[in-house]
């Protein structure tokens, strides 16, 4: 018995625990996987799942060409349970545990489509360079009334006042105090979790909530998010609410992000690279800064996953519209905020909430890194307000799908059967969701026209 194995057997005796959730994230980044008693857990030897659960649809559908990506007899996958994410199941009735597992072929090598393996490859380039990334992910959500019929519009949930948000209330501490009791039960449930969740706050939205993360090793961020979406969810459902990280859950309120601080230190070290001692920018800096304004365009829909998600994308809606960048601006794409030279580091403002958070981690690191291999230059940081100018990204799912697959250089990074599969996933969401006719149009074409 390996050490993992020997941890995780004694982990699970520890805690008492009678049932595990095996966790997969799928490629829309949701939870996949099986509930094996405790006691199978480990005697059944490695769970398996089909390979055909990473190209399915948001809806559960498959593309027309999925047998491109994954073998025609639909063959197992075996999972690996990871250690270090070993963690309670605090909304379980019976003692739960969660662990989020990886993705092996049945040979034995890593599955090419497994989003976790995805980052892991980033994050191998890093390491080859004797870097470590750091980032610190602010995710943002809605809290909505119970909606159980989809042709009704989202509406903000009463708080313990009795009454609805109506106004912008960004920062206000008494509008946060509306729903004390779910935010007390979030932060119960996230530190039994060991979940590194740091400030709280009203954002712009009328119920719109934002979790700032400590900074930290990317993988294990994305994990803590992954498990952060659950949580969230599930507080919610207890306080007789939804929970939304939909890009764009309602017309009128600005859209949810989930902005990613990023910066880079030596793995010996721990030195900051993005500055020297007295504070000044270095080449590597302001190369990463060109590689994320450089291949943003082809990876928006990792940033941009959903439909929905190019609805948060326009000007003044407190989200990015082209690819400036800024020195403690807002309105830019990538937000360099002020700090001292040990904290240097980039913000990226285009991932909304509904990412897949090992996909925008593995795009916006892959984006600076490329940058810094090929020593590019950034424009000049931008003055005043962004959101005057051009359009600069896709404005839809397959407009940010046909750019995709442009770059050889992503195509090494991410693998182009990767690459195709998501793009054959995603494609067949739009033409999905092409097909449902919507009320502005019954609004304004069915007589006019």
């Amino acid at each position: 018995m390996d050490s993992d194995t020997q941890a995780i057997k004694d982990w699970l005796k520890q805690h008492q625990i009678s049932e595990v959730e095996c966790l997969v994230p799928d490629i829309t980044g949701n939870a996949r996987g099986k509930f094996i008693p405790a006691n199978q857990f480990l005697s059944r030897g490695e769970p398996r799942l089909p390979e055909s659960i990473m190209i399915q649809t948001v809806t559960g559908e498959y593309s027309d060409d999925h047998w491109d990506f994954v073998e025609p007899t639909d063959a197992d996958m075996i999972l690996k349970p990871d250690a270090t994410t070993m963690r309670l199941v605090p909304w379980a009735r019976e003692p739960t545990a969660q662990i989020i597992h990886d993705c092996y072929t049945m040979e034995g090598q890593a599955h090419p489509l497994a989003t976790r393996n995805v980052l892991r490859k980033v994050l191998a380039l890093y390491e080859a360079e004797g870097l470590t990334p750091v980032v610190a992910p602010e995710v943002e959500f809605y809290l909505v009334s119970k909606n159980v019929d989809p042709d009704n519009v989202l509406t903000p949930p009463q708080g313990r006042s009795g009454r609805s948000e109506s106004s912008r209330l960004s920062y206000s501490i008494d509008a946060v105090s509306e729903f004390e009791d779910f935010v007390e039960d979030m932060y119960d449930y996230a530190e039994a979790q060991a979940l590194q969740v740091d400030a709280l706050i009203h954002e712009n939205g009328a119920a719109q909530i934002e979790i700032n993360f400590e900074h930290g090793e990317p993988l294990d961020l994305a994990d803590q998010v992954f498990t952060f979406k659950r949580t969230v969810r599930e507080t919610a459902h207890k306080h007789g609410m939804y929970a939304t990280f939909m890009a764009k859950p309602m017309q009128r309120e600005p859209g949810s992000a989930l902005h990613i601080h990023q910066s880079l230190v030596r793995t010996d070290s721990g030195e900051n690279i993005f500055a020297d001692s007295d504070g000044n920018y270095t080449e590597a800096f302001l190369s990463y800064i060109a590689g994320l304004q450089h291949y943003t365009p082809e990876l928006i829909s990792f940033y941009a996953p959903n439909v929905n998600s190019y609805r948060r994308l326009a000007p003044d809606i407190s989200a990015p519209i082209n690819l400036n960048w800024g020195l403690d601006n807002r309105t830019t794409a990538f937000r360099v905020p002020q700090s001292n030279a040990a904290a240097t580091r980039v913000e990226n403002r285009f991932p909304g909430a509904d990412v897949n958070p090992y996909l925008a981690f593995a795009a916006t690191l892959a984006s600076g890194y490329l940058g810094m291999r090929q020593k590019l230059v950034p424009t000049e940081p931008h003055q005043g307000t962004a959101n005057d100018d051009e359009v600069e990204v896709a404005r839809t799912l397959e407009e940010g799908l046909r750019l995709l697959q442009d770059s050889a250089e992503i195509k090494e990074v991410f693998g182009g059967l990767f690459l195709r599969a998501y793009a054959a996933v995603k494609r067949d969401e739009f033409e999905e969701f092409n097909c449902v006719i919507s009320s502005w149009e019954r609004e304004h074409l069915l007589l006019q026209v």
